[in-house]
């Protein structure tokens, strides 16, 4: 009974329930997205094919793929399935912060209520519902950030390992998750200034940089790989501008309400004499990383984009809660209210951001939320008209980022399969996203009576956006007598002429 006790006392248990409650929220009515579609081509083939992709294409997101892997071979690869990962990935991420906030300010109160204000963030509860691995990384460094603060604590070889995994996890499934470094940097710097007359503090400077070594091995080949397929990962990503420095934080903690009540909390976090060292700590946390990438990004490549540093997010939760327990602080001095009801006044404030966010929050679970082409859609017009030996030609070349093929392949029925044409080699083949087209499309074509084509540019032609010599063989071949539009979508039946 002492157990359970102690369980339902724990500062972690209520915020990572919340999250996971908020996270798994009508999580299966979105319909997967092109990146998410990504996820699950890439996951859902055998290792070595996973392997041999991944020397060409996506090495960045390598790690996530074969955790993925493995997980959908054990529970399948429903949508449900595909998505429960980010939900736990992120109710980790909700107990790390509240932990690594009540030992930055010594306040149960400020852990409770960051770990909890970490769950009304609308873009934390979208990424909680997405197969990428951007939950996994907020998780990994948010465990990273109480891990270092407990090996700080009190330094011992288990602690600093178990850092070292965390970053390792971060880094391996997103390198820009390595610039958490740069504010965990001043907080190592903070504890050895506080402790430096004591006579092993030194230790500090030499156990924190040899975690940091023993973090990046694994991350190195990781590093290598992206580095050369950083043109093709990343190249559609502009130099950010100043004013695009300015905005960052507005597009992390949307709406605008949310954003100032983050900030009036931090304020009074600041303000407050017994929480302005770990606010001051919090805030290096939530934004020297930011700082570090948008400088980084003025380079040939760029990598300044709201989800590639959500796992920022946490700290600022963490500065927010900080105010929080610095409220209630205040209203529980004497001549004030009594603890209990101080505290709970400050963690009733919670509600705010929770309200301010609803539209937003309820916003990200529409059909469409994620993207803006209905797979599900798509493939049901298949399926009802489906016959067998029918084929199927989709948006290719130029436009197979938008992984038309894969997505209505995700959401067809197993009965329904029709022929892919037009393709030389399929994705699993040439070991990449993307198929490879046919050199000569009229050598594609083959005998087959119909064929369904799906393209993603608006227009009455069922051909639009297609190659020049795929529309050539086609009209050459076939009549359209079918075309239905879904959102993002045009399928066309063609039948072939008499």
């Amino acid at each position: 009974m002492s157990h359970l006790r102690n369980l339902l006392r724990s500062v972690w248990l209520w915020p990572a329930l919340a999250m996971l409650l908020v996270g798994l929220r009508h999580t299966t009515r979105p319909e997967l997205w092109r990146d998410e579609i990504s996820s699950w081509s890439a996951a859902t083939r055998d290792l070595d094919q996973l392997f041999g992709m991944l020397a060409n294409v996506d090495a960045s997101n390598g790690a996530y793929y074969v955790l993925l892997h493995f997980w959908s071979a054990v529970f399948g690869d429903s949508v449900l399935s595909l998505r429960l990962p980010s939900a736990l990935a992120m109710a980790g991420a909700a107990a790390f912060t509240a932990l690594a906030a009540r030992r930055l300010f010594g306040s149960r109160t400020a852990g409770l209520a960051a770990g909890l204000l970490l769950a009304t963030v609308p873009l934390i509860s979208r990424y909680a519902q997405e197969v990428r691995s951007y939950a996994v990384v907020t998780c990994a460094v948010a465990a990273a950030c109480w891990l270092l603060l407990r090996a700080l604590d009190r330094p011992g070889v288990g602690r600093w390992s178990l850092y070292a995994l965390a970053m390792a996890v971060a880094g391996c499934c997103h390198l820009v998750s390595l610039s958490s470094l740069v504010g965990q940097v001043f907080l190592v710097l903070a504890q050895w200034w506080a402790r430096h007359r004591e006579p092993r503090a030194a230790r500090v400077l030499w156990h924190f940089p040899l975690a940091v070594l023993v973090a990046l091995a694994p991350a190195v080949p990781v590093a290598v790989y992206g580095d050369r397929q950083a043109g093709r990962q990343l190249g559609w990503l502009p130099k950010p501008s100043e004013p695009a420095l300015h905005y960052f934080w507005r597009s992390l903690l949307s709406p605008l309400d949310l954003l100032y009540f983050f900030g009036a909390c931090a304020v009074v976090a600041l303000l407050h004499p017994r929480f302005t060292r770990g606010a001051a700590q919090a805030l290096l946390l939530a934004v020297l990383p930011v700082l570090a990438v948008w400088q980084a990004s003025q380079g040939t490549s760029s990598y300044f984009l709201d989800r590639y540093l959500l796992f920022t997010v946490p700290a600022l939760a963490m500065l927010a809660g900080g105010g929080l327990g610095a409220l209630a602080d205040l209203l529980g001095r004497p001549a004030a209210a009594p603890r209990p009801l101080a505290v709970g006044t400050a963690l009733a404030l919670v509600a705010i951001p929770l309200l301010a966010g609803e539209p937003l929050q309820e916003q990200q679970r529409t059909v469409l939320a994620h993207g803006d082409r209905d797979f599900a859609g798509g493939a049901d017009v298949i399926a009802a008209g489906y016959r067998p030996g029918d084929g199927i030609v989709v948006t290719g070349g130029a436009q197979a980022w938008a992984m038309v093929g894969p997505g209505l392949s995700f959401y067809l029925p197993d009965s329904v399969r029709p022929v892919p044409l037009m393709i030389e080699r399929d994705a699993t083949q040439a070991e990449d996203l993307y198929d490879v087209p046919c050199p000569v499309a009229e050598r594609c074509v083959g005998d087959t009576p119909r064929i369904w084509v799906v393209t993603i540019d608006a227009g009455d032609s069922p051909y639009q956006g297609l190659p020049s010599d795929q529309t050539a063989a086609l009209q050459n071949a076939f009549v359209p007598t079918q075309i239905q539009i879904v959102p993002g979508l045009r399928v066309s039946l063609l039948v072939r002429k008499a």
